[in-house]
């Protein structure tokens, strides 16, 4: 209602009401001459009652009104009805409220014997009233509605505040979502490779020394493995899905990826020079995810990774299958966040293409990305 730095605005209330009611009783008593106990009983009540005026605005208005009828006030009805308009926000009732303080204003006392004169004159006083009447009520609905602008302003910033929160809170839940992807895309990738190539050292290996090295940095590996994959499921967990912010290998690092694999894997196929960047990031990933699936649960099997694209009449599309044969001997206890395959299905749905895998009939398995044309 007020600026908090306003000096009238640290005034006690109990002190405001104790000057209201020291003024209204001066009022009073500048027209108390010739009253009688009957006057003088409304007058003091009219006083007494605007201590309570802040709880009983409308109740308190109207216990000044006998007075107002009785002797020549102003301040006490003023008072109340400038309250009841602060407080009020049914408009027919302030007027009425007004009309009744300019007829007890206007109105001669006692109620008898008028003139036609006397009537002409009452009723150009209760205009005259009327409308003096309208200042405290417009005053009232002034303090009013500057109070309400105050909340309102104060619940937007406090909007404003929850929004600059929740948009911090959704930027960092997407770093960690896209932090625990390439965590798991990139780290993890090459820590699995580490541990194939060092198991396939221990196999190999017939110096002991050698052979116990080799176990050492697989076991190593291994727990680094567990490590990551506990890191990567308390990343998911806290950031939701992912976008993509960084700038990803491209198609033009396929090959190097095929042939560095360990696998004895084959690149089949293209796909049309116009797949944007973030298409091209997501067949990555998914070669990239395939292949360390199979090191990981498919010893001794090869691999096709072909590319394709196609206009099968609903549209063009484009995309990318990667399948293995059958493992030839038992695979390594890896340990796997079992993330990656949940990763590819969104970066496929981010695009809004599809994403499907599952075993194949001869016991090998095959992933397929699929993204149409016009998600580019």
């Amino acid at each position: 209602m007020t600026r908090p730095g306003a000096w009238w605005a640290r005034i006690p209330e109990p002190v405001i009401d104790a000057v209201v009611v020291v003024v209204a009783a001066v009022d009073v008593l500048l027209s108390l001459e010739d009253a009688g106990p009957v006057e003088q009983a409304m007058a003091a009540l009219a006083c007494a009652a605007l201590v309570v005026r802040r709880r009983f605005p409308l109740p308190v208005f109207l216990l000044t009104l006998p007075a107002s009828l009785m002797l020549d006030i102003v301040f006490a009805p003023f008072a109340a009805l400038f309250t009841l308009a602060e407080r009020s926000r049914d408009r027919r009732l302030l007027i009425v409220c007004a009309v009744l303080f300019a007829v007890a204003s206007a109105a001669p006392w006692p109620l008898d014997n008028l003139s036609s004169h006397d009537r002409t004159w009452t009723l150009i006083y209760f205009f005259y009233t009327l409308a003096t009447a309208a200042a405290p009520v417009l005053l009232g609905q002034l303090v009013q509605a500057r109070r309400d602008l105050a909340h309102r302003l104060a619940e937007i910033e406090e909007a404003r505040e929850h929004e600059r929160l929740l948009h911090s809170q959704a930027v960092l839940a997407r770093e960690r979502a896209q932090l625990a992807r390439e965590m798991h895309d990139v780290v993890s990738h090459q820590v699995s490779l580490i541990a194939v190539q060092a198991g396939a050292l221990q196999v190999a290996a017939t110096d002991p020394d050698f052979k116990e090295g080799a176990r050492t940095i697989r076991t190593l590996s291994v727990d680094t493995l567990d490590e990551l994959r506990h890191m990567v499921t308390l990343l998911r967990a806290s950031g939701g899905r992912a976008t993509e912010l960084t700038p990803q290998p491209t198609l033009a690092d396929l090959h190097k990826l095929v042939t560095t694999s360990g696998l004895d894997a084959e690149l089949a196929g293209e796909l049309p020079a116009s797949v944007s960047t973030p298409a091209q990031r997501a067949i990555y990933r998914t070669v990239q995810e395939a292949l360390t699936n199979v090191r990981k649960h498919a010893p001794g099997a090869t691999a096709t990774v072909r590319l394709w694209h196609t206009d099968d009449g609903t549209g063009t599309a484009f995309g990318v299958t990667v399948t293995n044969t059958p493992p030839t001997r038992a695979s390594l206890p890896l340990p796997g966040s079992h993330q990656g395959l949940i990763g590819l299905r969104e970066r496929a749905e981010l695009l809004d293409g599809t994403f499907d895998s599952g075993p194949t009939a001869d016991g090998g398995y095959e992933v397929s990305l699929r993204i149409p044309n016009r998600a580019d």
